[in-house]
């Protein structure tokens, strides 16, 4: 009676395990567009809302369009903020507008964090911006961490890295670690690779990468230097 239980469960197990692995990556691009299009959606309804009480017989007034107005509407301003930005015109406008948030002390603070963050990212590969890996959490276990700067330590002159190493399936959160530059692994991985692999949970990604050491010919050198 054992036996045809047992092989039961292990079917019930395995099928269950083959149901994980196949809905696993759908789910996972489904909570991430899902929260990408609800944050479209919330940055515009409000004028939405507003187009509704304006004009109560139009298209804006119907509850089950709106969302999807919304997120439009907010597409269509993020193009033509884009847009007006890479003129030179809009450049300098929008170097002004960037010159008043650096005058208020906690804004500026958050947005200036924020804005190396994302320039740091956006980084070509040839910039100092490079996927590394470092021993995280402990000393034998390696993380993807992307290297965001280069700085020397105030007592000795070691060169150190500051690497940022976002959560697996969740980016939106990650540590900060400062460690000495040849605990560095630079590897091969682009950044679209990196976020692949990150997002997936390792799930997509290149066949090789470089881990070892030995391996990496390439050294990761201090671009800035402490003030004395």
């Amino acid at each position: 009676m054992k036996g045809p239980i047992h092989h039961t469960l292990r079917s019930l197990q395995r099928n269950i395990l083959a149901g994980i692995i196949t809905i696993g990556p759908l789910f996972v691009t489904y909570l991430i567009f899902s929260f990408l299009l609800e944050s479209l959606a919330k940055a515009g309804l409000p004028a939405v809302q507003f187009l509704a009480a304006t004009f109560p017989r139009g298209w804006f007034s119907n509850p089950w369009l709106q969302p999807a107005l919304a997120v439009l509407l907010t597409l269509a301003v993020l193009y033509v903020v884009g847009r007006v930005t890479s003129l030179v015109v809009g450049r300098q406008l929008f170097g002004l507008f960037e010159s008043l948030l650096e005058r208020l002390p906690f804004v500026a603070k958050i947005y200036t964090s924020v804005r190396q963050l994302l320039d740091s990212m956006m980084a070509k590969k040839d910039a100092s911006q490079r996927v590394v890996l470092i021993d995280f959490p402990i000393a034998g276990q390696k993380s993807i961490g992307f290297l965001t700067r280069t700085l020397r330590d105030a007592t000795t002159g070691r060169p150190l890295a500051a690497v940022l190493v976002p959560n697996a399936i969740n980016p939106t959160s990650a540590f900060l670690q400062i460690l000495p530059a040849e605990r560095v692994i630079e590897t091969d991985l682009t950044m679209e690779q990196a976020m692949s692999m990150i997002m997936t949970g390792g799930a997509a990604g290149p066949e090789t990468i470089r881990y070892s050491p030995e391996a990496d010919s390439r050294s990761i050198k201090p671009t800035t230097t402490a003030a004395p």
